[in-house]
């Protein structure tokens, strides 16, 4: 398949090298110079991670790389002859229905759009007569390493252009979920809010430090999630006793609006990996590094679930209220 990237950035450069991996052929563009220029390094340094450690398809190298995804300055040469247009940058409703309008004057007719958008409901921003044939596809990063992809149709979408997205994105290895319908933060970025809420009021009212938060997460509930997830877990629990759990109120969680140690640490510089600093002191590693370790550990623990097994290991199916 002949597919177009449009965005070079954070998501934009991996979804290309993604599809590259994949055995489509990729165009990738970017209306900032620098952004683009550096992709094609960002993407090798993942490849060469993903090679030694056995995760790249066979023979791939830089080499495969620059045949299967090259990068144009101009989204028209971008776009030309491309089946799927992967629009992921920034999220800001009047970039997008800029970059819309542009698309639609020189995007093929058949063209399938696909959005990366976050939380945006992008299809009021797209031209109409585009709709049939739009979606949002939203990937996790890094998504050469995160599986999970979500797929929200418009109701005007072609069924059979949801079905085309679905199987490609599955013949990659990758795992979409349908959404029955948008909803800003799809599934897991919502359960991921709600949890960042409830962590911040632990450290803003002083039950637990970032550390003891994590340890809690990494050796509790974070253990269990890798194996049986939320709903699954909740069997396992017992449904009769989450039941009264709920009822006598035992467990109401706060939703803060905002939060004062995050706050303070943000108005100080120190808002995270990039910044050096955040909940964390990273000791002055350049995020590169950061990044990378951070890959080679979700590649060990992807390989040992593979081994271990993951939900579908208990061969069960849904049981329908």
């Amino acid at each position: 398949m002949r597919v177009a990237v449009l965005g070079a950035g954070t998501m934009g450069h991996a979804l290309a090298l993604v599809f590259a991996m994949g055995g489509h052929r990729v165009r990738l563009t970017d209306s900032d110079s620098a952004t683009l220029d550096r992709a094609q390094g960002l993407m090798e340094k993942a490849l060469a991670t993903l090679e030694e450690v056995g995760e790249a398809p066979k023979g791939w190298g830089s080499a495969q790389l620059a045949q299967a995804c090259t990068r144009h300055a101009s989204l028209e040469e971008c776009v030309d002859g491309a089946e799927l247009i992967v629009e992921a940058i920034v999220e800001n409703p009047e970039a997008k229905t800029e970059l819309y309008k542009r698309l639609d004057a020189c995007a093929p007719a058949n063209a399938i759009w696909a959005s990366n958008t976050s939380y945006l409901d992008v299809f009021p921003l797209m031209p109409p007569a585009r709709l049939k044939r739009a979606l949002i596809a939203h990937w996790y990063t890094p998504p050469y390493l995160v599986d999970l992809v979500d797929l929200v149709p418009h109701a005007e979408t072609d069924e059979a252009v949801l079905q085309e997205v679905k199987s490609v994105i599955e013949a990659m290895g990758k795992v979409p979920i349908v959404m029955r319908k948008f909803i800003s933060g799809y599934v897991a970025n919502r359960i991921q809010a709600a949890v960042q809420a409830e962590v911040q009021f632990l450290i803003d009212n002083g039950y637990a430090t970032a550390q003891e938060i994590d340890a809690a997460v990494i050796h509790g509930i974070g253990l269990r999630l890798q194996i049986i997830g939320v709903m699954a877990k909740a069997d396992f629990t017992g449904l009769r006793m989450l039941q009264h759990a709920a009822r006598n109120g035992t467990y109401v969680p706060p939703v803060p609006g905002t939060s004062p140690s995050m706050d303070a640490l943000v108005a100080k510089g120190d808002a995270g990996v990039f910044d050096g600093k955040g909940y964390y002191d990273w000791g002055g590693k350049p995020p590169a590094e950061l990044f990378e370790e951070r890959d080679r550990r979700l590649i060990k623990l992807k390989q040992s679930l593979r081994g271990i097994g993951f939900m579908a290991g208990f061969d069960v199916k849904a049981n329908e209220a």
